[in-house]
């Protein structure tokens, strides 16, 4: 009888990791975000990572402001000053994540946490790379924003072309994977920059194995890659509760395969998920997906 180790692929000597939670729901245009990290620990993330024979430490949240206490400063740029306060503690946890040979596992939140994820991955070992999962570019800057909602910037900050206000690069080229929405000033920023965009519409010609493989080895030379999961990157009827839903999204397995093909690679130095909002979830139902595909991009297997 297989044991849940047998049934997981126990690895060992693989980093402990340190879950590191930033429930900032000021970059978003819908409220509720701030509750995801309290909803993927309720699913069950700690034991999740545990079976898989990982050491896990969850070093809890770091302070967030809310928008009620909060000057929204400039409209093209909404809350900005604040959102990187924020993003700054995080990115000096998950540098003492690395320094301390932990794997930072960051829960948001809006997407504009990965800013403070990816500068603490710098600050630790210089520029990196990042594979973006996500239905959105977030390549955005406060010139071309339709909403001036941060969430919609991070990758653009990140890769040092969001404008001024912003930190410095934390990536130098960067993988998208599963978009299938864009807005004008995105389209025109891709062609100027290190970056492979795959849509869904490549998916659906050349499958998720040779999209990936082509991804990785995009990034593979890198001095990391993190890894940046918005869970609306998988289709709505899938993971109900986000905040930007899109139809025709990745599928269950297509999730579980991309986040798999990621831990094969053993390319994976970071990770943080993003924009689960449990007031538009059913039952969770979007929070225990975001623990089994952490579980996948670790290392769970059926084998």
């Amino acid at each position: 009888m297989s044991s849940v180790s047998d049934m997981d692929g126990l690895e060992t000597g693989q980093h402990p990791v340190a879950i590191i939670g930033a429930g900032l729901d000021l970059g978003a245009g819908r409220r509720g975000v701030d509750m995801g990290p309290s909803a993927i620990r309720y699913a069950g993330l700690d034991e999740r990572i545990r079976a898989l024979g990982r050491g896990v430490d969850d070093w809890g949240d770091v302070r967030t402001a809310v928008p009620e206490a909060t000057a929204v400063g400039d409209p093209a740029a909404r809350y900005l000053e604040t959102i990187l306060a924020t993003c700054d503690r995080t990115a000096e946890l998950v540098a003492k994540a690395v320094g301390d040979q932990r794997l930072p596992l960051v829960l948001g939140g809006d997407h504009s946490i990965a800013i403070g994820s990816l500068a603490g991955m710098a600050r630790a070992c210089g520029k990196g790379a990042a594979l973006w999962i996500d239905a959105h570019g977030d390549l955005n800057t406060p010139a071309t924003s339709p909403t001036g909602n941060v969430h919609g910037m991070p990758l653009a900050a990140a890769l040092g072309v969001a404008g001024d206000g912003f930190p410095a690069a934390s990536v130098e080229r960067a993988a998208l994977v599963g978009v299938r929405s864009l807005d004008p000033g995105e389209r025109a920023l891709v062609q100027e920059l290190d970056v492979k965009v795959f849509t869904m519409s490549d998916l659906d010609k050349h499958g998720v194995q040779r999209v990936l493989d082509e991804a990785l080895t995009f990034l593979a030379s890198s001095r990391f890659v993190h890894v940046s999961l918005d869970l609306d990157a998988v289709d709505p009827q899938v993971a109900p509760g986000v905040g930007t839903p899109v139809r025709g999204g990745l599928s269950y397995r297509e999730a579980h395969f991309v986040l798999e093909l990621v831990a094969e690679s053993k390319l994976l130095d970071s990770l943080d998920v993003v924009e689960v909002n449990p007031i538009l979830d059913r039952e969770n139902e979007t929070a225990k997906l975001a623990v089994e595909l952490v579980a996948s991009a670790l290392g769970a297997r059926i084998l």
